[in-house]
C-alpha cells in the first residue's frame, strides 16, 4: 500500500533511534560543568535496547538465520525482550522472552501485550523481587538454551553478539557526536551486556581518543574494577551480572565507578522532580556516576550519559514510592 506522505514510516521499527540529548541544567547548577542525557525511552519500546533488537534481527535475516514464520528465543531483563517483541510482531516471528522472576512485573506485562511468550525462571536461593543476581542470570541462560534447541529457534544472544555493540557504534555514538558537535569530554554508562557502553565508546574514541569513557557498575558487584563481590544482589536491573561481558573492551574504558542502590534511586527521583525526566534505576545510576565524573574534570567540561529506559516500567518497585 502506498503511504500518504514522505514523513510516514512504513512500520514502528523504522522509528527506533534518533533520540534527544538533553542538558541537565538544574542538577548541574553551580558546578561549572554540564551533564547531557540521551533519552532512549523515546524509542517505541521505551529503551535503548530497541536499537540492538532491530540490528540483531535484521542481520540474522541477511545471514539466513531467520526465515518467515521462524522463532526467536532470548534471555532478557525485559528491555531487550520488549525491543525484540516489537520487531518480531512487525516481521511475523514467534518470540519467547526468558527472564528472571526478579525483574519488574511491568516488563512482563508489556512483553505479553506485544504477543511475546514470557518464560519466567525462579531465582537462585528463592525469590527477591526487584533484585537479579549473576546466579539468577545463569539459570535464565540455561533455560533459554534449552528452549532454543527444542524449537530450533534463533538466539540473538545479546551478551555475545557483536551486532549489539555495532548498533551503538553506528547509531547512538554517531548521534551523540553530531548532537554535541563533537564538544564533549566524557562518556559514562552502566554496563550490563556492555553493548551501549562499548559501542558508544568505540565511536567517540575513533573521532577523538582523548574522550574519557567511564563505566558504571553496582557498588557491590564490580568486576570491571577488579574488586571482589560483596553482594551479588542489587536493584540496578540490567547491569552488574558479576562478569566481564565478552563485548566489553578494556582498551576503550578509562575508569569504572561504583554506584549504590540508594544513590541510583535518589538520583532517579531528583531527575524526575527537577528535570522532568522519569528514568529507571540504571538511568539514576548513570546520572549519579556522570555527576561524579564531571566533578573531577576541568570547569566547562561536558559529560554525556544515557537514560536507558523509562521509570514507568518500575512503578511496582520502590523506585518512585
Amino acid at each position: 500500500m502506498r503511504h500518504p506522505g514522505p514523513g510516514v514510516s512504513p512500520s514502528v521499527v523504522e522509528t527506533i533511534g534518533s533520540t534527544p540529548l538533553v542538558a541537565l541544567e538544574r542538577l548541574c547548577e553551580g558546578t561549572d560543568r554540564m551533564v547531557l542525557a540521551k533519552l532512549e525511552y523515546y524509542s517505541p519500546g521505551h529503551s535503548v535496547k530497541d536499537r540492538i533488537a532491530r540490528r540483531m534481527v535484521e542481520r540474522a535475516e541477511q545471514r539466513g538465520l531467520l526465515s518467515p514464520g521462524g522463532a526467536i528465543v532470548e534471555t532478557t531483563s525485559g528491555n531487550t525482550g520488549i525491543g525484540l517483541a516489537i520487531v518480531a510482531a512487525v516481521r511475523g516471528y514467534r518470540f519467547l522472552a526468558v527472564m528472571s522472576e526478579g525483574n519488574s512485573v511491568e516488563r512482563q506485562r508489556i512483553l505479553r501485550s506485544l504477543g511475546a511468550e514470557v518464560v519466567l525462571v525462579p531465582q537462585a536461593g528463592g525469590g527477591r523481587p526487584g533484585q537479579v543476581s549473576g546466579e539468577d542470570l545463569v539459570l535464565v541462560e540455561r533455560r533459554a538454551e534449552e528452549l532454543a534447541q527444542q524449537l530450533g529457534a534463533f538466539r540473538p544472544d545479546q551478551f555475545e553478539n557483536p551486532d549489539n555493540a555495532a548498533a551503538h557504534a553506528e547509531t547512538t555514538g554517531v548521534e551523540i557526536w553530531e548532537q554535541t558537535g563533537g564538544r564533549l569530554d566524557a562518556w559514562v554508562a552502566s554496563v550490563g551486556t556492555a553493548g551501549t557502553f562499548a559501542g558508544v565508546a568505540r565511536a567517540l574514541k575513533a573521532r577523538r581518543p582523548s574522550i574519557r569513557c567511564v563505566a558504571a557498575e553496582p557498588a557491590t558487584v564490580r568486576p570491571l574494577a577488579g574488586i571482589p563481590v560483596t553482594n551479588s544482589s542489587h536493584q540496578i536491573q540490567g547491569t552488574g551480572y558479576n562478569r566481564i561481558p565478552p563485548l566489553f573492551d578494556a582498551a576503550d574504558c578509562d575508569d569504572a565507578v561504583g554506584v549504590t542502590d540508594q544513590d541510583a534511586i535518589e538520583t532517579a527521583r531528583d531527575l524526575a522532580a527537577q528535570e522532568g525526566i522519569v528514568g529507571g534505576f540504571s538511568g539514576g545510576a548513570n546520572v549519579w556516576a556522570a555527576l561524579q565524573v564531571a566533578r573531577d574534570l576541568a570547569p566547562g567540561s561536558v559529560v554525556v550519559t544515557v537514560i536507558p529506559d523509562t521509570g514507568l516500567k518500575y512503578l511496582s518497585t520502590n523506585l518512585y514510592q
